[in-house]
């Protein structure tokens, strides 16, 4: 396995290279890369890089939630909180009526199927877009109104609620909820108690490194850690309380940068090396999971429903950002950021078809749900970097900050 690695890290860095000698994001590359080498093209991967795919896809996520931590300060959240907070579950809810509304016309799905298969689409992809958000805080592209910040706290917390909404809704198809609406109502409570377990941990790692004064790395090192130990837990602390680990991870990061920056920012230095190593081999597993074969299967029609669900996303954006303070130009930047889409669908993507298959029911709307997924993935991601990148450039203002 470790050849395997090694032979991932050598071809990625290659393919991410072409890509961006060709004007084209280097996750396309990876993408592509994780395509040919996969299981349903060449098979060139070694067999046992899919038995810790899920492991490294871990890491990384957490990886990118503790950037997104890193890169919010007080003022900017005191500026944007009530928009982020709508932010957080409006675009997504909205994408998911849009999709449960399109889906049965163009789609064998009843609309309950159509409300899970929105519910998988619904979360945009952290691992697209917090690199370009911390790229665009640092070069104070629209900073002056907090843009960056709203993005990276919207779009963090709305891959919560997309997944617990996701388990939500699979778990009453197959018989195993009975009151859809308060399991519903539980994605509040459970977002709550992430951020406040958050915060309260982030403090706690604040004074013990205070007292303890160990290395920049070794204060990294602790924090992935325990965050992995946090997601770990969490199916045994949602036995009590309603839990998302995610927006702990996020938490810690800010609470650590509230409490000392110059801390923060050098642990925030040691995790963007991380990533380079993450993000190889995040989007080429990614990559590897996707069987085009059956994203053709969907064809124009799961294309149709794929843009219908955006669609309704970008008008849940502009509805949160109504009365702000954004122009037009970065009203749509905002719209635009909320487009890529990978690592989630990635991972849930064939959750609800495990669960039909286990319940003995019939597993054709579970195929055709994880067949949107993957397509949604290989036209958002690229097409999603793309329009973030031309955005924050041409839409966005190069502002002082805070």
């Amino acid at each position: 396995m470790i050849l395997g690695i090694a032979e991932i890290l050598l071809a990625g860095m290659a393919f991410d290279w072409l890509a961006r000698r060709l004007r084209a994001p280097g996750l396309l590359g990876l993408l592509l890369l994780g395509l040919l080498a996969g299981p349903f093209a060449l098979n060139l991967l070694d067999p046992g890089i899919y038995t810790v795919a899920s492991d490294f896809r871990l890491v990384a996520l957490v990886v990118i939630l503790f950037r997104a931590g890193f890169e919010m300060n007080r003022q900017q959240l005191a500026r944007v909180g009530a928009r982020a907070v709508l932010m957080s579950f409006v675009p997504c809810l909205c994408e998911t009526a849009a999709v449960t509304c399109v889906a049965p016309l163009l789609l064998p799905l009843t609309t309950h199927e159509a409300a899970i298969l929105g519910a998988v689409l619904a979360a945009v992809s952290p691992a697209v877009i917090v690199p370009y958000m911390i790229q665009f805080n640092r070069e104070a592209r629209g900073t002056d109104k907090g843009i960056p910040t709203l993005v990276l706290a919207g779009a963090s917390c709305d891959d919560a609620v997309a997944i617990v909404l996701c388990t939500t809704l699979t778990a009453a198809y197959v018989g195993h909820s009975a009151d859809l609406a308060a399991r519903l109502a539980t994605i509040p409570v459970s977002v709550v108690t992430g951020v406040l377990s958050g915060l309260a941990l982030g403090y706690a790692l604040h004074r013990f490194f205070k007292a303890t004064d160990p290395r920049a790395t070794k204060r990294l090192l602790t924090l992935l850690a325990l965050a992995i130990l946090l997601t770990k837990a969490q199916p045994w602390v949602e036995r009590f309380v309603p839990y998302s680990a995610l927006m702990a991870i996020m938490a810690i990061g800010i609470m650590i940068y509230e409490l000392e920056v110059r801390a923060a920012a050098e642990i925030s230095e040691k995790l963007g090396k991380v990533w380079i190593f993450a993000q190889l081999l995040l989007f080429v597993l990614v990559g590897a999971q996707v069987d085009a074969r059956l994203a053709w299967s969907v064809g124009l029609a799961g294309l149709g429903v794929i843009f219908a669900g955006l669609a309704g996303r970008s008008l849940g954006v502009f509805l949160c950002l109504v009365r702000s303070n954004l122009t037009a130009r970065e009203r749509l930047f905002v719209a635009l950021a909320y487009i890529p889409k990978a690592t989630v669908q990635a991972a849930i993507g064939a959750a609800p078809l495990a669960a039909m298959g286990a319940a003995g029911m019939g597993t054709a709307p579970g195929s055709v749900i994880l067949a949107v997924a993957v397509l949604s993935i290989l036209v958002t991601a690229p097409l999603g970097a793309g329009l973030i990148s031309f955005g924050g450039r041409r839409l966005l203002n190069v502002g002082s900050g805070v």
